[in-house]
């Protein structure tokens, strides 16, 4: 004999207020996540976020990792700037919004410099 099929349902609650993320809250995640994306620390990107349009929009400003240009075979497996940038600008749309819950309308990316990550030496 075999035991009934037990429906599962979701136990939800309703609660009344609001919940309010301080601007400086989101700041913090959108640098994290950012620094992530690009590869650089997160003290070396500037952030700034705004309301714009129903959603947010978000400012950055980085230095761009880039392979050391004596390794010719590096240089030429990376994609071009502006490709690599786009790139990154829809992966930040989508992870940001994920972190936030909110929509984000726009990413803008100024790119301030390159940086050489420094090799790791084998022991």
């Amino acid at each position: 004999m075999t035991a009934p099929a037990v429906e599962s349902r979701p136990v939800v609650t309703a609660f009344r207020g609001a919940v309010h993320v301080r601007e400086r809250v989101l700041e913090k995640v959108v640098r994290e996540a950012s620094a992530t994306t690009i590869g650089v620390p997160r003290q070396d990107v500037g952030v700034e976020v705004a309301e714009w349009g129903g959603g947010l929009a978000v400012r950055l400003a980085a230095k761009l990792p880039i392979p050391n240009l004596d390794d010719i075979e590096a240089v030429r497996a990376q994609p071009p700037l502006v490709e690599r940038v786009r790139g990154m600008q829809a992966s930040l749309v989508t992870e940001l919004g994920r972190l936030t819950g909110r929509e984000i309308k726009r990413v803008s990316f100024t790119v301030t410099g390159a940086t050489v990550p420094a090799r790791k030496r084998v022991s």
